[in-house]
């Protein structure tokens, strides 16, 4: 957490140091089962996903923007965390801050406290109550069990709820059928080091299940001038995942518990102007989760589905403050028969938690201890206008213990004018809700610096509208391309009381963003396939009439105008691969941060089918480039190299 102070500002951010995913559809284990090189690019727009609309379809069906990370891409890319695999995704802004620290958004908002994005893993939500963002340092997947990442840029409250404002990813992991056996993995290099263990087996005639722990070391960064960065990073998580599968249904039950420590660099979490800055201690993370998930088949010809989790969390930020919170949730879908022309959807959400935090006499959230929950119901309904055209309405309603109901709702229209080619259109409401930051935070010292939460701030609102086409238009060639625009209202912004003795949260802003996102696949032989992606944003905020926060709209300078990246994946002889990904991202305006071109290669040789040997090298352009932040704090990723043995035994 940072807390700056100017004479009439007091602004406060939660850092990556505050200490800052359904059974698989037959064709992605085809996909698994499979080198992407020797599958079709119609193969590969089939593969089906589950994020769009909440049942299975087609990647080629949906009406949205949405980017699939597969298996392979994850494996060739040499990616060894999962925010780092997120930088396959084209609609993604992906940026490193130090060493466990990312900020990671989709159509601008970016920061480290990044609070429009909605992140499932298996199912279960990672969104913090806390600062309604995420904390990316905890969420340590074993990437070689993940089956495909979905990756929405674009609202998504109707299904998944509030915050789902911007964007939505999908973690999925592979059903325990296809992770039988056993798998060890250890890598390292000039950055890091990690390692992974995982034996899978059966339980009687229906039943199978794995086991798995990883582990992961990042050593210190570094500034540019050379000064090193207090901030390497230690995590262990153990886990296992048990599926059933009996004729009309699943059954499947996960848990995970990881302890981890970072380093925390200067000027630490809490920085304020009028006081010397606190003694700096190592932040501890710790947390537990379960999940269970119950899908059944009606006889009717509809589908009914069932999910529980328990999540609890740790975090202590010394001298700061320490949170520990319990989250339980509840999640039913019925899926009908289609009725004539429709197909209808709808399923009930409760969530509930328990938070409580040791507060400082520097920052504190009071009261110290709430419980807190939240309600919704939600229905959509898919039309067949004719054979192809087809209209999605949908709505949520859903009620917080801050702003009461909230109205979610959406419209798609989708007309696949040839077999391979769809142009769809969408207008939505979504909403962020305030979170506990927003209303509860308390930073004494001499007014007008007192900060006090917002105790009326209501929610932030967005009205998107966005128009797509994606198809294959040639044998070998697949694209996608959304334009997009969003008004926003209500955004969060400082304001002194009329008393002038404290400084509060208020909804005095008000924006607008626009732009366009586009990406491509073009097979150039049997052995090489060439991948794009490209996008460009413009924002444009501004206060409101009575507001007095002049440095809000400056945090349209978080995010890169436009960014683009090339992927080249390549079969070799004597079973050997060559990966190179080449990306760049253009300058930032607040703080300033230059504009960088990385390139990213990956050589790998099987020398048997349970074996394989790679070589990675990151960021190979250059001495170094920063990606956020200052440039007093900012730290600098130069060259690396990272070497990694993988063996797995059936």
């Amino acid at each position: 957490m940072v807390i700056g102070c100017s004479r009439y500002r007091v602004t406060v951010a939660v850092t990556a140091f505050l200490g800052a995913t359904l059974p698989a559809p037959a064709l992605a284990q085809q996909v698994l089962a499979s080198n992407l090189a020797d599958l079709s690019l119609e193969e590969l727009t089939n593969i089906e996903i589950t994020s769009v609309s909440k049942h299975a379809e087609r990647l080629s069906d949906a009406s949205a923007s949405v980017f699939v990370i597969t298996a392979e891409d994850i494996r060739r890319s040499g990616a060894t965390s999962l925010t780092e695999a997120l930088r396959l995704a084209p609609n993604l802004q992906v940026a490193q801050v130090n060493a466990s620290g990312y900020a990671i958004s989709a159509r601008g908002f970016n920061n480290t406290s990044a609070n429009k994005l909605l992140v499932l893993i298996d199912g279960r939500s990672v969104y913090s109550p806390l600062f309604a963002g995420v904390f990316w340092d905890v969420q340590n997947v074993m990437l070689e069990d993940v089956e495909r990442i979905e990756v929405i840029s674009g609202p998504g409250g109707t299904l998944w709820g509030t915050n789902a404002v911007n964007g939505v990813i999908n973690v999925i992991t592979r059903s325990t059928q296809d992770t039988q056996g056993a798998l060890a993995a250890a890598g390292r290099g000039s950055r890091e080091s990690d390692a992974a263990l995982r034996y899978g087996g059966t339980m009687g005639t229906d039943g199978s299940y794995r086991v798995y722990g990883t582990y992961l070391d990042r050593g210190h960064t570094s500034t540019a001038n050379g000064s090193e960065v207090n901030d390497a990073w230690h995590n262990g998580q153990v886990g296992f995942r048990a599926d059933w599968n009996r004729p009309g249904d699943q059954f499947t039950a996960l848990a995970n518990a990881y302890r981890g420590q970072l380093s925390q660099p200067e000027p630490g979490e809490l920085v304020i102007t009028f006081e010397p800055a606190p003694a700096l201690g190592n932040v501890t993370t710790s947390g537990e989760n379960l999940t269970a998930r119950w899908s059944h088949t009606l006889q009717s010809g509809g589908n009914f589905s069932a999910q529980t989790y328990y999540d609890r969390t740790e975090r202590t930020v010394p001298p700061l403050f320490s949170e520990s919170l319990d989250i339980f949730d509840l999640q039913l879908q019925h899926s009908l028969q289609p009725l004539g022309i429709h197909t209808p959807v709808w399923g009930a959400q409760f969530r509930y938690d328990m938070d409580h935090t040791t507060n400082s006499d520097r920052v504190a959230l009071l009261p110290a201890s709430v419980n807190q929950k939240w309600a919704s119901l939600f229905g959509q309904d898919e039309v067949a206008l004719s054979k192809d055209l087809r209209a999605t309405l949908g709505i949520r309603v859903e009620r917080n213990d801050y702003t009461g109901y909230e109205f979610l709702p959406s419209a798609r229209l989708a007309w696949k004018f040839t077999s391979d080619n769809l142009l769809w259109t969408a207008a939505s409401r979504t909403v962020r809700a305030p979170s506990r930051l927003d209303r509860d935070t308390f930073a004494p010292g001499k007014p007008p610096f007192v900060l006090a939460g917002g105790r009326d701030l209501r929610s932030e609102v967005a009205n998107v509208y966005e128009v797509g086409f994606r198809g294959q238009l040639a044998a070998r060639f697949s694209c996608s391309i959304t334009a997009f625009h969003a008004d926003y209202d209500f955004l969060r912004t400082e304001a002194l009381t009329p008393s002038r003795t404290a400084v509060v949260f208020s909804n005095d802003m008000q924006g607008r963003t626009s732009g366009v996102e586009t990406w491509g696949t073009y097979q150039a032989a049997s052995f090489w396939r060439l991948s794009a992606g490209f996008t460009r944003l413009s924002e444009n905020l501004h206060l409101k009439p009575g507001g007095v926060d002049t440095q809000a709209p400056l945090a349209e300078g978080l995010d890169p105008a436009q960014s683009w990246m090339l992927r080249s994946s390549l079969d070799l002889p004597y079973q050997s691969e060559l990966d190179a990904m080449a990306r760049h991202v253009s300058a930032l305006s607040n703080p300033s941060v230059p504009a960088y071109l990385a390139l990213d290669l990956r050589a790998a040789w099987k020398p048997n089918k349970q074996l394989e040997l790679s070589i990675s090298g990151q960021n190979l352009f250059g001495s170094g480039h920063g990606e956020f932040t200052s440039v007093l704090t900012r730290s600098e990723f130069g060259p690396s190299v990272f070497f990694k043995i993988l063996g797995e035994f059936r």
